[in-house]
């Protein structure tokens, strides 16, 4: 496989989210506010750099309302996710959010007008499976299909549009510009939900401040600059199911530092999720008939 600039772009920014999870797990601050300030401090700095440097561009209105409603929808994701987790499990929470790449697949279909290849589909089911194996089977005998568990399926969902309509705004306006709006929306929309809601906006620890910049610097900037750039350059599909990667490099972060059990299940289960994941980049079009053949 070709690692052209888009593809080290997403490599990059999936590296960067992936620690997020574990920085979340410290509980040095409210999830929603906590996604606040990583919005915040994110466009805080990046502001400064796209005046000076004269890089922002204000798009058309059509796309600058399209920019807008990407960091109302981003924001929403995160929202969303941040009670499914408080209500249930980050587990159920991760797993049923992990299913944007059907919903992209769909959506790409019917909007966007583009059929994704037999490739992705395989690729999905595969890496599905991986995520269902690295979870453990036994989970979804617990699953319980209450607020949480649509919460979590609304989050998948809103991601998904995310990616959609991001898709279609970065085809017409540039990288920092489309940042610099979404982040704006965000956290304007985060900022007013935080106070309805009654979240602390101070009173944390130095170190609980240090890791909510940390979280805009590296979780948001780093990540979503790399992300919306490979998403400008590459299919949405494609982009949407390698993100699924990051529950992976997560596990072996927490086992890194959280001191959380790897077993065997969860790296055979990986290892099934990263293939799909290839077979998504694969250059030839799959033959279902050929890939189960016997030749």
């Amino acid at each position: 496989m070709k690692l052209t600039k888009p593809r080290l772009a997403l490599i990059c920014g999936i590296l960067c989210i992936s620690i997020f999870p574990i920085l979340i797990k410290l509980k040095l601050a409210p999830g929603l506010i906590s996604a606040f300030y990583r919005m915040f401090f994110a466009v805080l700095l990046l502001l400064p750099y796209v005046i000076i440097t004269k890089s922002f561009q204000l798009p058309k209105t059509k796309f600058l309302l399209l920019a807008v409603l990407c960091g109302v929808l981003f924001s929403s994701d995160v929202a969303v996710w941040n009670i499914a987790i408080q209500d249930s499990s980050a587990t159920q929470a991760s797993l049923l959010t992990n299913l944007s790449p059907l919903w992209v697949g769909i959506g790409s279909f019917f909007f966007l007008k583009i059929r994704p290849a037999t490739n992705f589909w395989i690729g999905t089911v595969v890496s599905l499976f991986g995520m269902v194996t690295l979870v453990g089977f036994s989970f979804f005998m617990e699953l319980d299909f209450n607020q949480a568990f649509l919460f979590a399926v609304l989050s998948g969902i809103l991601y998904s549009i995310y990616l959609l309509i991001s898709k279609n705004v970065l085809s017409e306006v540039d990288v920092l510009s489309f940042m610099t709006i979404s982040l704006l929306a965000s956290s304007v929309y985060l900022g007013i939900l935080c106070y309805a809601l009654d979240q602390p906006f101070t009173g944390f620890s130095n170190t609980g401040w240090f890791v909510l910049v940390l979280q805009a610097v590296i979780c948001q900037l780093c990540a979503w600059l790399s992300i919306s750039y490979a998403t400008q350059h590459m299919r949405a599909t494609r982009v949407s199911l390698s993100l699924l990667s990051q529950a992976v490099i997560t596990s072996i972060l927490a086992w890194l530092f959280l001191e959380e059990q790897i077993t065997l299940q969860m790296v055979f289960g990986g290892i099934i999720l990263l293939l799909g994941i290839r077979i998504t980049f694969y250059d030839k079009t799959i033959s279902l008939k050929r890939l189960f053949s016997k030749d």
